[in-house]
């Protein structure tokens, strides 16, 4: 499983020009679900993104985490972040979750935001999506899981 977080100021989600999903201050994360990924990929992630200290504390360093600063998720399912572009020049995706188990997956990781009392917004699954953020530093951290655990994505 690969996320993007952003910590951001605000952001929202547009499809077919009507707003679905939108957030103050918290994190936008991208979520790409790979086709081995599983449950425990979600628990792991979903540990990780909530206690990453990347938000500022009161003399200025990343200190903080989601949790304590009451921030909220713009969650976002990027299938692309599976793209492999070794060969050619266009990608392939061969390596992200069919769509139908990804969704079961994508949820799965929202409902476990949730249940840690995080609020989420979403965007919708497999749409068109216009993303807008005020992206806060800039800070923007790559997570990822592999059987379960967080793996250094570089």
């Amino acid at each position: 499983m690969r996320a993007v977080v952003q910590r951001s100021k605000d952001a929202k989600v547009e499809v077919d020009h009507e707003i679905v999903g939108q957030i103050d201050h918290g994190f936008v994360i991208l979520l790409g679900v790979g086709e081995n990924d599983t449950e425990k990929d979600v628990q792991a992630i979903v540990q990780k993104i909530i206690h990453l200290r990347i938000f500022e504390d009161e003399e200025g360093k990343m200190n903080r985490s989601l949790i304590d600063v009451e921030g909220s998720v713009l969650s976002i399912s990027q299938f692309t972040l599976y793209a492999n572009i070794r060969k050619g020049r266009r990608p392939s995706f061969t390596k992200s979750m069919h769509p139908n188990e990804a969704n079961r997956l994508y949820e799965l990781f929202n409902d476990a935001l949730r249940s840690e009392g995080i609020h989420v917004e979403t965007g919708k699954f497999g749409a068109m999506m216009g993303v807008t953020l005020t992206n806060d530093g800039p800070v923007t951290i790559m997570v990822e899981t592999k059987e379960g655990l967080i793996v250094d994505p570089s």
